[in-house]
């Protein structure tokens, strides 16, 4: 599910900048505008998992015509977020699978030291055709 929030970003000194997402009633920082909006990112994106987990409907998404600058040099803006590619990327816990193979190729496989485990990720991203950089 793809949002779209609105955040005012002000800068408080040297590679220091306070970000506010209004609709959520957070906040965080950053250390510049790119990191301030990776940042909100973050920030939306965990309490939007927090709160699809206790049950809560998401807030909707200001107008950012009705987003108002906390300070004079503050920057409103808009951030969206990915929340189902964030879950999945929160997902990367390991998965116990029971799997059969040939008791000669067992042997050999442990003889090499193989790591069956490593040996069935790649095999599954290649057969897959998943790019294993962007795994979200």
């Amino acid at each position: 599910m793809k949002k779209i929030y609105p955040v005012i970003i002000t800068p408080t000194g040297e590679n220091d900048y306070f970000v506010e997402v209004p609709d959520m009633d957070i906040a965080t920082q950053g250390s510049s505008i790119e990191n301030s909006i990776d940042m909100a990112r973050d920030a939306i994106s965990i309490m939007a998992v927090d709160m699809e987990e206790d049950g809560k409907p998401l807030p909707a998404a200001s107008d950012i015509s009705n987003v108002k600058p906390t300070a004079d040099n503050s920057i409103v803006t808009l951030v969206d977020v990915d929340i189902e590619a964030y879950k999945r990327m929160l997902d990367n816990r390991a998965v116990r699978k029971n799997c059969t193979i040939p008791g000669w190729l067992n042997e050999a496989a442990e003889a090499q030291h193989i790591n069956f485990s490593a040996v069935l990720q790649s095999a599954l991203i290649e057969k897959l055709g998943i790019n294993a950089s962007r795994r979200n």
